[in-house]
């Protein structure tokens, strides 16, 4: 449809998820239009991040060098590992900051319709990491949903026979959310996940 680098460019960019054919092309034409040096930073940065970043053998973590920057940290607790689906998840957990122990990314969560298994996941490197790191408690904090409750549900069973605390991350209402919005099942983890209240 285009001329051969610029339809080359379009169909490469509707490879990306989220990105339909008309968002690659509105990208594209972009492209062609800001000046070389900005296009060449954007290719720069492409290039960088894949000849650069790897995952982190300890923990699944995005990483550049040995190690990612959480599993160098030496004031972070070694004892705590939180479980996530994905190397995204940990940045929503260290934006509240709240959390001070290490993690463990699965790279997914069971789903046997399109065959992700146990062995699809790094459930074997999470059991290795267990003895070699004295953890005392694995937080579970997959996704509410069908797959990572799945996952959590796996994994509890697996974990509580060896000894360790697993807790399971609370869910239920937004803050600023209205009752009558809520699903069923919403509203129920959240009448089960109650706490005291400080007077």
């Amino acid at each position: 449809m285009f001329a051969g680098p610029l339809q080359a460019l379009v169909d490469e960019l509707g490879r990306l998820p989220g990105i339909g054919p008309k968002s690659a092309q509105r990208i594209a034409f972009h492209l062609l239009k800001v000046a070389p040096e900005d296009a060449m930073r954007l290719a720069e940065a492409v290039v960088a991040v894949k000849e650069r970043i790897t995952l982190c053998p300890r923990c699944f973590n995005v990483a550049e060098g040995d190690l990612c920057a959480i599993c160098t940290d030496t004031r972070r607790d070694g004892t705590v590992l939180c479980v996530v689906e994905d190397p995204r998840d940990i940045v929503s957990v260290e934006k509240t900051q709240e959390f001070r122990g290490r993690y463990h990314v699965l790279h997914g969560a069971l789903n046997p319709i399109e065959g992700v298994g146990p062995d699809q996941l790094r459930v074997k490197e999470l059991l290795v990491r267990l003895d070699d790191e004295s953890v005392t408690e694995i937080i579970l904090c997959t996704n509410p949903n069908l797959e990572g409750e799945a996952t959590a549900m796996y994994l509890a069973r697996l974990l509580k026979p060896l000894g360790v605390t697993v807790t399971r991350i609370a869910s239920g209402l937004p803050v600023g959310g209205d009752l009558e919005y809520a699903d069923e099942l919403t509203l129920g983890r959240a009448l089960e996940g109650r706490r005291e209240v400080d007077a």
